[in-house]
């Protein structure tokens, strides 16, 4: 099975269990290697990661804290999972591409 590419940007959906927010990422995938940028309420920040087939993780930090993201890639335009936000918390996360 040949990995999708998630290159691009993307708006995500992010619930910490009533705290929610809608970040942007900007994704550059070259193989399995994600990099790229978040920008949110906490400000950006570089991120990294691994897309392995229809898996996708990736985290930064920002603020003093490591932010994690885990999860599925749906299609070319939607994915879904869990996120840490470490003492913030943890919650779940829907995206949809630019």
């Amino acid at each position: 099975m040949i990995a999708a590419d998630i290159s691009g940007s993307w708006t995500l959906q992010v619930d910490l269990g009533g705290q929610s927010g809608s970040p942007k990422m900007t994704f550059q995938q070259k193989g399995e290697a994600l990099t790229g940028t978040y920008s949110g309420q906490l400000g950006e920040s570089k991120l990294k990661g691994t897309v392995k087939g229809d898996k996708v993780e990736f985290q930064f930090e920002t603020g003093g804290i490591t932010v994690g993201y885990a999860g599925t890639i749906v299609s070319a335009s939607e994915m879904k999972g869990k996120c840490d936000y470490g003492e913030v918390g943890a919650g779940t996360w829907t995206a949809k591409k630019d």
